[in-house]
C-alpha cells in the first residue's frame, strides 16, 4: 500500500509540474485560484483575514472564487474574479456548509482546471480530496476538537475531513504557534509541513479615535457566545466586584439559541442583569468606537487561535485583559492583563483593578499601542506569498 501511495504521489507532483511548464510555455504566469466561498455577507474573522490579506499578496494572476458579496473594490488590487455561489456559507446553517463541501468536492477542481490553476490556496482547510488538486490551506483553530460536541456537525469535520485536507495539501499555513503545535498533536503533522505566520489588523480602521464618554463607563466583549469563550465566568466575576460602581458590561456579537438565553438567564440571577447588555452584532465601522469608549476589553477564552479582538482593542489604545492560554499570550505579549481563564476569582481581581486603577490602565493603554505596531497585514501577506510561491 505505501508503494502505491507513493507512486500515486510521483505521479500527482508530475502532473502538477507539467501543468505549471504547459502554462510558461504559453507566456503564462501560473495563476493562484483563492477559494473564497465560506465568506458570508456578514464580515467575521475568515472575512477580515481574506479582504485584509489578499491586497498583500504580490503575486501575479490571484483569482479570487468569490461570491458577489465579497467587496471588489480597487483596494484588493489587480485581482481576477471568478463568480461562485452564494449560498455556500455559515449563514445558511447546515445546508450551507454541506453545499460548500459538495461543491468543494465536486465543482471546485473542474473550475480549477478550466482556469489552467496549477494551485488553490484556501484560507480555511478545505479543498477537494483525491483529485490530484496542489493546494495550501490555512488552519486558524482545532477548537472543536479540543471542546468536541460529539452530536455537532463541526466536531465531526473536524475529526474526519480536515486530517483528510491536511495530508493531502502541499502545506498548511497557522495563525500561532499554539495552532501549529495543536496540528502535530492531534493529526501526527511533520512540523516542516506547517508554518505559523500571525495575522495583523486594519491599522486605519481600529485607531484611537476622539469619542465622548459613555453614559455609564463599561467592559467590552466581542465575539461569539459559545462556552469556550468563557462567558459564563466573567459574568461571575463581573457580579463580584464591588456593589459600589456604575460600570456595565457590553456583550457584542450574534446571538445563539443555545448559549446566549442561558447567558441571559445567568446575569438576571446573578442580579446584574439590568447591567449586563447583550449587543447583538455589531457593524464593522462601529467597533471602533465602541472599543475606544470601553474601560477595557474582557477577552479571556479558554482557547483561541489567534484572537483578533485582543490585536484591535491595543491598535484603539484599549486596556486587554485576556487569557494566558494558547495562542493568546502570543498576541499580547506583556501588554495586557494575562489570567488564568478557568480561574473566576482571578478574572474578577483583573476587572476590579481596570476599574479602580487609573494608572494601571494607562500603562495597559501605551504597551498596548506599542505591541499592536509590531503587526501588520503587509508583514502577514508577505510571509505568506513566500509560503506559496514554493509550489509555484
Amino acid at each position: 500500500m505505501e508503494a502505491i501511495a507513493a507512486i500515486l504521489n510521483l505521479a500527482i507532483c508530475r502532473n502538477d509540474a507539467l501543468r505549471q511548464h504547459e502554462l510558461r510555455q504559453h507566456g503564462e504566469n501560473p495563476a493562484i485560484a483563492v477559494n473564497l466561498s465560506l465568506v458570508g455577507v456578514k464580515p467575521t474573522g475568515l472575512a477580515t483575514y481574506a479582504r485584509n490579506l489578499i491586497p498583500y499578496l504580490d503575486l501575479p494572476g490571484l483569482t479570487l472564487l468569490a461570491p458577489a458579496t465579497f467587496p471588489r473594490d480597487e483596494w484588493l488590487g489587480n485581482c481576477e474574479y471568478q463568480d461562485i455561489p452564494a449560498n455556500l456559507t455559515a449563514e445558511q446553517g447546515k445546508l450551507g456548509h454541506f453545499r460548500r463541501l459538495s461543491w468543494t468536492q465536486f465543482q471546485l477542481p473542474k473550475l480549477c482546471q478550466r482556469l489552467r490553476s496549477p494551485l488553490l490556496f484556501s484560507p480555511v482547510p478545505e479543498m477537494p480530496l483525491f483529485s490530484g488538486s496542489a493546494a495550501v490551506v490555512v488552519v486558524h483553530d482545532l477548537i472543536p476538537l479540543r471542546f468536541p460536541r460529539w452530536t455537532s456537525p463541526l466536531t465531526q469535520y473536524s475529526r474526519y475531513y480536515v486530517p483528510q485536507v491536511l495530508a493531502q495539501a502541499k502545506h498548511i499555513i497557522c495563525n500561532s504557534l499554539a495552532t501549529a503545535q495543536d496540528i502535530v498533536d492531534y493529526f501526527g503533522i511533520f512540523t516542516s509541513k506547517i508554518t505559523p505566520i500571525p495575522l495583523a489588523h486594519d491599522a486605519k480602521h481600529f485607531r484611537v479615535l476622539p469619542t465622548h464618554p459613555p453614559d455609564r463607563p463599561y467592559f467590552f466583549y466581542i465575539g461569539r457566545p459559545d462556552p469556550y469563550k468563557n462567558l459564563h465566568r466573567v459574568l461571575s466575576a463581573f457580579a463580584a466586584l464591588s456593589p459600589h460602581h456604575d460600570a456595565e458590561l457590553w456583550i457584542a456579537g450574534s446571538p445563539d439559541p443555545r448559549y446566549t438565553p442561558l447567558l441571559q438567564a445567568q446575569a438576571s440571577e446573578l442580579e446584574v442583569g439590568d447591567r449586563v447588555r447583550f449587543l447583538d452584532y455589531v457593524a464593522y465601522d462601529q467597533l471602533p468606537i465602541l472599543m475606544n469608549q470601553a474601560i477595557a476589553l474582557v477577552f479571556p477564552s479558554l482557547w483561541e487561535g489567534f484572537g483578533f479582538p485582543v490585536l484591535e482593542a491595543m491598535s484603539c489604545g484599549t486596556p486587554v485583559l485576556t487569557s494566558n492560554l494558547s495562542s493568546l499570550p502570543e498576541v499580547a505579549g506583556d501588554a495586557a492583563m494575562l489570567v488564568n481563564p478557568y480561574n473566576q476569582a482571578e478574572i474578577a481581581a483583573a476587572l476590579q483593578t481596570l476599574l479602580t486603577d487609573e494608572g494601571a490602565r494607562s500603562q495597559l493603554r501605551a504597551a498596548g499601542l506599542l505591541r499592536a505596531s509590531q503587526f501588520s497585514w503587509q508583514k502577514t501577506g508577505q510571509a505568506t506569498a513566500e509560503v506559496l510561491r514554493r509550489y509555484l
